[in-house]
């Protein structure tokens, strides 16, 4: 999607962090922008910021609730007729350990990084595919689904969900001329991740060290502006990954260079399975490399 002018962009977590900072590039390049918020705090926060701005609606949603994402759908067609871009943003962080016998902070948190992505994007695509005038959709995930993180188990398993569930959906979408993208941050000024004056109230140990680390990263953290300029930038490109934090970048090449050192090297390979998958990738470069509509 080239041209951003008089189109409609829905946006979850829409009303701070990362997802105003793209509501607000979006506007700037003319777009009705409709940013879908649970904290009403923050809903009032960007209703002030854009006070006068008929072009930014509001609507509080629960991202994790379909029949709430339905009517939040439904309230953008009524004001604003049609929708052109969804960007799937609404997250929460926390813990969610991977190996301990809880689980309401780990549904919590899959509920809505995971299935919050999966609700958008099952009841609003249909809508931009009805509509036959292409489209873009961007779901954002989280270099946490890219490399490991510590002791947040539910948190990376929800950004790997949408990192992969993101690559069927660009599949599904391309043959209707709809782009889509998937967001990889890093540390950003977001209030998902509160970050104190000074490190008094770490806790002792590992898990001190490494929450001291993370508030030292977050105070030098990119602002939600810059990252929504870099979102317009890959929308128009039609890019799927959005990789906007470069100190990754060795970790992530040694990761693929394991990946790839690891496959078992003296398994024989029949001539109808190499077929297949010679077929299935030819089929899958072809959805991957599909031009979308302007």
């Amino acid at each position: 999607m080239k041209n951003f002018a008089g189109k409609v962009a829905f946006v979850t977590g829409g009303a701070s962090g990362i997802g105003l900072g793209m509501a607000r590039n979006f506007l700037a390049e003319g777009m009705k922008v409709v940013m879908a918020d649970w904290n009403e705090d923050h809903i009032a926060g960007a209703r002030e910021l854009l006070k006068g701005n008929n072009a930014a609606h509001f609507i509080r949603v629960n991202v994790a609730d379909r029949d709430d994402v339905r009517r939040a759908a439904q309230e953008t067609l009524d004001v604003f007729g049609k929708i052109h871009l969804l960007c799937n943003n609404a997250g929460v962080g926390g813990n969610g350990a991977a190996d301990e016998d809880e689980f309401d902070e780990w549904d919590r948190m899959i509920s809505i990084n995971f299935g919050g992505v999966v609700n958008g994007a099952k009841i609003i695509a249909p809508i931009i595919k009805a509509q036959g005038e292409g489209g873009h959709v961007v779901n954002t995930s989280s270099m946490a689904g890219m490399v490991s993180l510590p002791t947040m188990g539910a948190y990376q398993a929800s950004k790997f969900g949408v990192r992969g569930f993101t690559e069927a959906l660009r599949l599904s979408l391309a043959p209707h001329g709809i782009g889509v993208s998937c967001l990889f941050p890093g540390a950003v000024k977001t209030a998902l991740v509160p970050v104190p004056d000074d490190d008094s109230s770490a806790p002792e140990g590992e898990i001190g060290t490494f929450t001291k680390n993370l508030w030292a990263a977050m105070r030098v953290a990119v602002d939600p502006m810059d990252m929504g300029r870099l979102v317009v930038e890959a929308i128009r490109e039609n890019r799927f990954h959005i990789l906007t934090h470069r100190e990754f970048l060795d970790e992530v090449i040694a990761r693929h260079r394991r990946i790839e050192a690891e496959f078992v090297a003296d398994m024989p390979v029949p001539e109808a399975r190499a077929a297949f998958e010679r077929f299935r990738r030819e089929t899958v470069d072809a959805f991957w490399d599909m031009p979308v509509r302007d």
